[in-house]
């Protein structure tokens, strides 16, 4: 028996499984958080990138910046996260889930006078785990803050102004 592949169709290369044990993690620690980088799939079969960040109290987080491809996706384990969508700053508790589609300015923090612990997830992925790398090496002083600038097209990062955003942190401090 042979298989013959239709005309004009493509072959797929099937999607693999990703496993990643708790004690194979690798973890990116800067002075206000560490995230626990758990796995990612290649983008060109639609892709994820999947990572935990445990923030302490009074961590920053990200500033104001949205994904032109990405939707990014956070459930909060634990703690409270302060986050921008658009315009609006709400804070996520215990148990609660945020979508964030391309292109939607978006921000987050520990919330005021809370830890948090939240999963996230990009979908598609594109090797950002390097991007969370790099952000490591900025926040403990061992790359230029320049690099993060230099590479928002690769990791589809776009730092935006969002005085919304800056008045909420101004406001917690």
């Amino acid at each position: 028996m042979t298989e013959e592949t239709p005309t004009g169709s493509t072959s797929t290369t099937p999607l693999q499984a990703v496993l990643t044990r708790r004690s194979d993690a690798e973890t990116c620690a800067d002075p206000s958080s560490v995230m626990t980088l758990l796995g990612e799939s290649d983008k060109a079969l639609g892709g994820f990138t999947t990572y935990r960040s445990t923030f302490a109290e009074g961590a920053v987080g990200a500033p104001a910046h949205f994904h032109t491809r990405a939707t990014e996706l956070f459930f909060v384990i634990s703690g409270s996260l302060r986050v921008l969508v658009g315009e609006e700053v709400t804070d996520l508790h215990e148990g609660d889930f945020l979508a964030v589609p391309p292109r939607t300015p978006h921000a987050f923090a520990a919330a005021p006078g809370a830890k948090a612990d939240v999963l996230f997830v990009f979908t598609p992925g594109m090797g950002r785990f390097d991007y969370l790398r790099l952000l490591g090496r900025v926040m403990r002083g061992e790359a230029d803050p320049k690099e993060i600038a230099e590479s928002a097209e690769r990791f589809d990062n776009h730092y935006v102004d969002s005085p919304v955003w800056r008045t909420a942190l101004e406001a917690s401090a």
